[in-house]
């Protein structure tokens, strides 16, 4: 994304026009048709299926079973599943493109989708076997089955290798047994890509990775959050009483597991960043009807060069937040290193979202506390951003860490 500016040894003067032409190409994010088809296509489906029945869902904290089976007919549950099990893979910028567009109608529902895509289907598309993939892609792609993600633990959140469950190899099976916390999707999952620490001595990183269908004996939903927002994605607290997991259900190598989950984490912050520019996207495009309609001291809200003000920074700090996220998904389509630019639009992001919905609540005055109006919802939806998938003080130390490595 770098723009090459030559000098002539002689003269000292720029490259021909035609090369600097070619250079400033490079950095185009210009949609393609495809993608902007794609966007088209799940922005009307948000307006039409999501949109009408996303207050009622967050109001009764009801799962959205009938949205995800709709989506899974438009291929949206398999975007992160090869063709060749049952998939419609699509690049990073295409997935990104669908979950901004996702969160703007609900923001609980674009995050149920990104753990379902980016952390189930992926990790078991990256790091499976042959024999794990048949069984479980096809599956989750067609919305047979919902997948989750399970890492953090009651005493190890942004401390994400200090896990105190247990796994113990007997047999052909393995012995699980701990409490894993904050679960997306965790009360109403099929599968789970689950982490624990291998029983060895006291202060072990060392982690496993397990597929674990929630049929299984031990395997038990202890408790479901009572969350602020995104109240239509359940979260939940498991609890695993040796719970017995095949041994072909293992994922990656002993003692591997920390890797698999770093690795998936650097790309599934992709999709918190979507959501939170989805969301943002949102708030200012209710913020502005909003304005436009009220009137005080005899005009218009949006008259006021105050609120002009506040909607200015609301456009541009989501339009930052979509450009960083963008060029972290264009990072990684063309095979480049992502991992800092993928924490640097997540931690941007999801502090954008909650700015543009502070600015959104104060256009909105009185009103905008009232559960009647939708800035209400937005405003609770967005604290989280900044929390999962790692906090915004995780990110930053990500972001140092990868930087003091370049330079």
């Amino acid at each position: 994304m770098t723009v090459s500016c030559r000098f002539s040894k002689k003269s000292r003067k720029f490259s021909s026009a035609k090369e600097l032409k070619g250079n400033s190409e490079k950095m185009n994010f210009e949609l393609s048709e495809e993608q902007k088809l794609l966007q088209e296509m799940v922005r009307d489906f948000a307006q039409k299926e999501v949109l009408p029945v996303a207050k009622s869902l967050e109001e009764s904290h009801t799962f959205p079973h009938e949205l995800l089976k709709k989506l899974a007919s438009l291929g949206m549950l398999g975007m992160t599943v090869p063709a060749e099990f049952g998939g419609t893979e699509m690049d990073t910028l295409s997935l990104v493109i669908v979950l901004e567009e996702l969160s703007r109608a609900s923001p609980a529902l674009a995050v149920i989708i990104s753990v379902h895509c980016l952390l189930f289907c992926y990790t078991i598309s990256k790091f499976g076997t042959k024999t794990q993939k048949e069984k479980y892609l096809p599956q989750a792609a067609r919305g047979k089955i919902l997948g989750a993600f399970s890492l953090t633990e009651p005493e190890a959140g942004s401390d994400a290798t200090n896990l105190k469950s247990k796994s113990k190899r007997q047999g052909d099976t393995y012995v699980l047994n701990g409490r894993k916390a904050w679960v997306t999707s965790g009360s109403e999952a099929d599968a789970f890509i689950l982490f624990t620490g291998l029983g060895e001595e006291p202060g072990s990183r060392k982690l496993n990775a397990f597929i674990v269908e929630k049929s299984l004996p031990g395997f038990k939903v202890s408790r479901i959050e009572e969350k602020m927002g995104l109240h239509s994605s359940l979260t939940a607290e498991i609890t695993l009483e040796d719970c017995e997991v095949p041994a072909e259900n293992h994922l990656g190598q002993e003692g591997k597991g920390a890797s698999i989950a770093l690795h998936c984490l650097d790309f599934s912050r992709m999709g918190i960043a979507a959501q939170s520019v989805g969301l943002a996207q949102s708030a200012l495009e209710e913020s502005i009807r909003y304005a436009k309609q009220r009137e005080a001291f005899d005009q218009k809200v949006s008259e006021f060069q105050a609120i002009q003000f506040m909607i200015a920074d609301m456009s541009t700090h989501t339009e930052a937040a979509r450009w960083l996220t963008y060029k972290a998904a264009s990072l990684r389509d063309r095979g480049k290193p992502f991992a800092k630019e993928s924490s640097m639009a997540k931690l941007f992001a999801s502090e954008a979202a909650n700015r543009v919905v502070y600015q959104a609540l104060q256009i909105h005055g009185g009103y905008g506390y009232s559960r009647e109006f939708l800035i209400e919802r937005l405003y609770r939806d967005a604290r989280v951003l900044t929390l999962y998938e790692g906090t915004s003080e995780i990110q930053r130390l990500i972001i140092a860490k990868n930087l003091l490595k370049e330079i």
